[in-house]
């Protein structure tokens, strides 16, 4: 028996062949411009599945990249920043100590306090630096708001407490702006522990130390005032430590004999004074407060501006400096704590780049395997395929050419 094919039968088989393998082959071809084995989801469902959350977390790992990149360039203007604040610092503190030479006359010191002066606007300036995009990295989460502005007694802040801060790993988030007022205000007077200070009605020499701690287990946080007095005969100078948070005051000492620089030890502290205190003379004991180093400076032109006359002058002279020494350290302190936090910041961001670098390359070689692409293999594949569709078009030709007209003369 006889199969017969009608002609329209031939056409719709041939052509239904041909457009399979011409679609066969367009996909190959499409494998081979991706450099790719998976282009759909359906080409291997579980590998694409995979594919996606690799290809997820490695776009997260490049988002934590360039926020390393912002991290750095902003940590590096914070540093850059405070090694000027430093230098600014260091410079002021040899201007402490060269007011204190007996030699310099009130115009040497007015000269001292005209200097200073420049130095507090360049201090200012400094705590007032922007990004380049004009956002103030001193000014917390108001990075709009100019942090500080100059007042007779100093600068006043005017940002936030907030630190900004960027997502540079998965689970790191890192400060990358640093606080003004932690930095500029928030500096403890005195020793760090407690500040000495003279009184100003004091009509004597007596100089007074910054003092230290003896013993931590006795500090109760008390105010204390140190009182002298002369009299008897022969006439002798004696003090007495009182306790003046008590209400009365409480002595701690009393009517002890005065020895110029002798250790006077109370309340697990230690202090010494020097020179000739007056009859009346006083010299306050307080915890360390916090204070704006523009503060500190503010008062310290103040004193080289003012008078410094006889022995009584000199001793003001004296104490005021001692006071703006100290707070200058504890400033100085307090920049170069921010400014090893920074450099520890950066130091991590390194090693976050590295841990980075190495988590790209895994991700990368993972979709490798997922993909499984081999070039040769795809390549010899589409010549398969090329020559398939060219011999499928050939005979589909010889096929179609089959018909009894031909044969009719």
């Amino acid at each position: 028996m006889s199969l017969r094919l009608a002609t329209s039968t031939i056409f719709a088989t041939g052509t239904g062949q041909i457009n399979s393998l011409q679609t066969q082959m367009a996909k190959t071809q499409e494998q081979l411009s991706a450099n790719k084995r998976v282009l759909t989801a359906s080409d291997d469902p579980i590998a694409s599945a995979r594919s996606l959350e690799v290809t997820q977390s490695q776009s997260m790992n490049t988002q934590f990249a360039t926020n390393r990149n912002n991290a750095k360039s902003s940590l590096s203007l914070v540093d850059k920043t405070m090694q000027d604040v430093t230098a600014q610092i260091q410079s002021i503190q040899t201007s402490i100590v060269a007011a204190g030479n007996a030699t310099y006359t009130q115009s040497d010191r007015q000269a001292l306090a005209t200097q200073l002066e420049g130095q507090m606007k360049d201090l200012i300036g400094m705590a007032n630096t922007t990004d380049g995009t004009g956002g103030y990295i001193f000014s917390g989460y108001q990075s709009t708001t100019q942090p500080f502005s100059q007042t007779p007694t100093g600068a006043t802040y005017q940002g936030d407490q907030g630190v900004r801060s960027l997502q540079v790993g998965s689970a790191r988030k890192m400060s990358v702006t640093a606080n003004g007022s932690q930095i500029f205000d928030a500096v403890p007077t005195g020793n760090g522990t407690f500040q000495t200070q003279a009184s100003t009605s004091n009509t004597g020499s007596g100089i007074v130390s910054p003092g230290s701690v003896t013993d931590r287990s006795q500090l109760n946080g008390h105010n204390y005032a140190i009182n002298f007095a002369i009299g008897g005969t022969p006439s002798a100078t004696t003090y007495s430590v009182m306790d003046t948070t008590t209400n009365p005051a409480t002595a701690v000492l009393q009517n002890q004999p005065y020895t110029a620089g002798a250790t006077i030890s109370f309340g697990g502290m230690s202090t010494s004074i020097t020179g000739a205190p007056a009859d009346g003379d006083s010299f306050t004991v307080q915890p360390s407060q916090k204070q704006s180093v523009f503060t500190t400076l503010q008062n310290l032109i103040d004193t080289l501006k003012g008078p410094a006359d006889g022995s009584t002058g000199k001793a003001t002279l004296a104490n005021n400096l001692a006071t703006a020494g100290s707070n200058m350290a504890n400033a100085l302190s307090n920049v170069l704590t921010v400014q090893a936090t920074v450099g520890a910041n950066l130091n991590e961001l390194d090693t976050l780049d590295s841990s980075g670098q190495a988590l790209d390359e895994q991700y990368t070689q993972t979709l490798n395997n997922l993909d499984n692409y081999d070039l040769a293999k795809t390549i010899s594949l589409f010549t398969q395929q090329q020559q398939t569709l060219q011999a499928a078009q050939i005979s589909f030709k010889t096929m179609s050419g089959l018909s009894l007209f031909n044969y009719i003369s």
